[in-house]
């Protein structure tokens, strides 16, 4: 049996799982924010002990790789090598958007669907994909501002089912569209498995040491204004 520890820290929100051949077995996340640091390792250990596991028993560590907060992205990924290296076991990435996706397509019904995660990038912009309900990808992933143009620029071809806490925030333009469902569906470590266990399969796994975040944008650090520090 495949026991994999999913790690979700891309949003606000900070998930752990633990699969077993694909199926979600113990599952624990919270949205406080700035609470990846704190949370992260505290929650595998608790689902671990509920699960009757040991981290020995682990068999690869997923994380996802983004698009999304630099600084969740950061502690993910240093979290996810930590316990690869400790292991010496396979690190396995997994597409944000498309974990959404995957999340999504449970909820879908109609045939033909579009499945458009969105997560929030600040202001009107998000970080989006395209997807088929068999996750094949339709657009790639991509920073876009959601307003009137890219409404006129879609394919509505077929129905869409905009999804994510980009989506939700976004509401408003696309709700215009015909035929359109829009959905705010959290980022969870359990959408992350099946993927993992899939890679898992095909031993697609990561180079340990150099493995990066997707960031898709560069970081940029803010101003300090705090007094005698300019």
């Amino acid at each position: 049996m495949t026991k994999i520890l999913c790690l979700e820290t891309a949003t606000e929100i900070c998930s752990v799982a633990i699969s077993i051949n694909g199926q979600v077995v113990g599952l624990k996340e919270t949205s406080d924010q700035n609470s990846h640091s704190e949370k992260l390792t505290v929650f595998t250990a608790e689902l671990l002990e509920k699960c009757g596991l040991s981290i020995r028993d682990i068999d690869a560590v997923a994380v996802s790789m983004g698009p999304g907060s630099y600084t969740g992205l950061r502690i993910g990924t240093s979290s996810a090598k930590g316990f690869c290296y400790a292991l010496d076991i396979p690190l396995i990435a997994v597409s944000t958007l498309q974990a959404i996706a995957n999340g999504a397509k449970n909820l879908v019904k109609t045939n033909g669907i579009q499945i458009i995660p969105m997560i929030d990038a600040r202001r009107m912009e998000v970080y989006t994909a395209t997807y088929d309900v068999d996750l094949s990808i339709i657009e790639a992933v991509r920073a876009v501002v959601v307003d009137e143009n890219y409404v006129e620029q879609l394919s509505k071809a077929s129905p869409m089912f905009f999804c994510g806490n980009g989506a939700l925030k976004c509401a408003s333009i696309l709700e215009i569209i015909p035929n359109v469902i829009i959905q705010d569906l959290p980022c969870s470590a359990s959408f992350m498995a099946s993927i993992a266990q899939e890679k898992f399969s095909n031993q697609q796994f990561e180079d340990v040491a150099y493995f990066e975040p997707f960031y898709l944008k560069d970081f940029i650090a803010a101003q300090s204004y705090v007094k005698g520090l300019r």
